[in-house]
């Protein structure tokens, strides 16, 4: 069964932003636990859970919070590695305070001082973490611009291995435009066969939980972020026949980012519905 949404805000509200993804005609949804460009993270409470859980009613698929976008753990700053722990932190435990189960943020950039250490910092900085019970938290895959460690599902496996924490309390989400970026050309049935046989060997398929929807504006292999609506971009309609249908993602949660303009979210959904083989 379909399970689809997108990101809507949180500004009037948890509660709102359910019936908010219920008129784009979402089933589940993403959202942030404060500014995504601050390191301020909402306080939220029992009587927040309450609103949010009673407007998702037992119906609504699994929701996520996306982590702010300053958060860097791959960073050789240490001033920055600690506000970005005491971010991440903050919205783990938002997370479980709403009842949300999945927490996602990217990983970050090592700035100069190397791939292999920035993935080490990556693991260590998660080994700080006290990730809650009630939430699992997400590593999400990178287009790999710049310095940002997390291009490769080899590194993202070492980050979790490497760290004090196990693949139940940590996992993946992926990003269509962040793999296809990466050099990932999933719009034939071989390539995407290569591509989750890739997953499979280095993170392991059940240790892949949510997905982001995203068409790229940019080249396969471009390694540059920059989101299209579904269908519009770089990979177009039977990339992403391939990436929803496939058995081993078809069952996942799936939220879009796709640019909020005259088409907007509700119309990806749509073309997430007409694309997926019900």
């Amino acid at each position: 069964m379909l399970q689809v949404g997108a990101h809507v805000s949180i500004g009037d509200g948890f509660d709102t932003a359910v019936a908010t993804q219920r008129d784009l005609g979402g089933t589940v949804g993403q959202v942030f636990a404060g500014s995504p460009r601050t390191w301020s993270v909402k306080d939220v409470d029992e009587d927040h859970r309450a609103a949010f859980q009673g407007a998702l009613g037992e119906d609504a698929g699994p929701w996520i919070v996306h982590g702010t976008y300053l958060i860097n753990f791959a960073t050789p700053k240490d001033d920055l590695a600690a506000k970005s722990i005491d971010t991440v932190q903050g919205e783990l435990d938002a997370c479980a305070t709403l009842g949300v189960p999945y927490y996602v943020f990217h990983p970050g950039a090592h700035t100069g001082a190397g791939a292999e250490t920035g993935v080490e910092h990556v693991a260590d900085r998660l080994s700080e973490l006290d990730v809650p019970a009630e939430t699992t938290l997400l590593l999400e895959n990178t287009a790999g611009k710049g310095t940002t460690v997390g291009k490769t599902m080899e590194q993202l496996d070492r980050m979790v291995r490497a760290s004090e924490y196990d693949y139940g309390d940590v996992q993946v989400c992926l990003d269509s435009c962040h793999l296809f970026a990466a050099g990932h050309d999933f719009r034939t049935g071989d390539g995407m066969d290569d591509l989750v046989k890739e997953v499979d060997d280095d993170v392991g398929l059940e240790n892949v939980a949510y997905l982001h929807l995203n068409d790229s504006k940019h080249p396969l292999g471009s390694e540059k972020d920059e989101h299209a609506h579904v269908g519009e971009g770089e990979i177009g309609e039977a990339g992403f026949e391939q990436f929803v249908n496939h058995e081993a993602f078809r069952e996942l949660p799936m939220v879009l980012e796709t640019p909020v303009d005259d088409k907007g979210y509700a119309w990806n959904i749509e073309k997430i519905r007409e694309l997926y083989d019900e």
